[in-house]
């Protein structure tokens, strides 16, 4: 499995792909928290990154699919996959060798705003006036975020040979977990249940993580999805042998 993490991360460094990610990540914040007169830090006049974490998810929406696209589907394209499948590994050895690889390359993208962070807690008045343990477990929210994005971006390009529609669908169902069933519990149909089914949104539990508590339900819930993900990729693959 490490084999293949690395075998994955090195290909991800050798192409243009972990460059431009983590390029526009880093530029799309720096821009809404330093230049946009709606959003950034100096106009707004509070000494938060409030900014980041709101705008962090929706560029992971579209930036972490680009990411794993190519996973299976250039395998596939290329032919490499068979070769793959019978190396002396399992196919969730396989998958979570590719998945990890994925995943760290999206949070590296994350080390270099820990710099906002510094620039914020300096600009505090006082010094230092910033709430930290709300930033430290938005951090952990996008840390599971991006675990739950990638996990279905991984997912997305196990179904189809072709990058692009990879990318699509990976963006399509990490909206519609994000966000999606807020907008389904909006409907009047659901009534008193509207609550119970925006709990079923990752929008629920990553902005209570947000506000710096870390509770066990939330927790669970991530790592719920990422398993539940990653066991219907090992399923996909495992459809070869039916």
């Amino acid at each position: 499995m490490f084999a293949i993490l690395k075998k994955e991360f090195n290909g991800f460094l050798n192409s243009l792909i972990a460059y431009i990610v983590i390029t526009v990540f880093l530029v799309a914040i720096g821009m809404f928290m330093w230049v946009f007169p709606e959003s950034n830090v100096l106009d707004y006049g509070f000494a938060d990154m409030q900014t980041l974490f709101n705008m962090a998810p929706w560029l992971f929406l579209f930036l972490i699919p680009a990411i794993t696209m190519r996973t299976f589907a250039e395998e596939k394209r290329e032919g490499t996959i068979e070769l793959l499948l019978t190396k002396p590994i399992t196919d969730l050895q396989l998958i979570l060798g590719k998945y990890f690889a994925a995943l760290l390359l999206a949070l590296f993208a994350l080390v270099p705003t820990l710099i906002y962070y510094y620039t914020v807690y300096e600009l505090g008045n006082p010094q230092g006036n910033v709430d930290s343990a709300a930033v430290v477990g938005s951090y952990i929210g996008l840390i599971f975020l991006a675990g739950v994005f990638t996990a279905i971006g991984v997912f997305a390009s196990s179904i189809s040979d072709n990058q692009i529609i990879s990318f699509v669908i990976a963006v399509f169902m990490c909206y519609i977990i994000y966000t999606g069933f807020d907008l389904i519990a909006s409907i009047s149909f659901w009534g008193k249940y509207s609550y119970l089914v925006s709990q079923l949104g990752i929008s629920y539990h990553y902005n209570a993580i947000s506000k710096g508590l870390i509770d066990s339900r939330d927790v669970l819930y991530f790592l719920s999805v990422i398993a539940i993900m990653v066991l219907s990729t090992k399923l996909v693959l495992s459809s070869r042998k039916w």
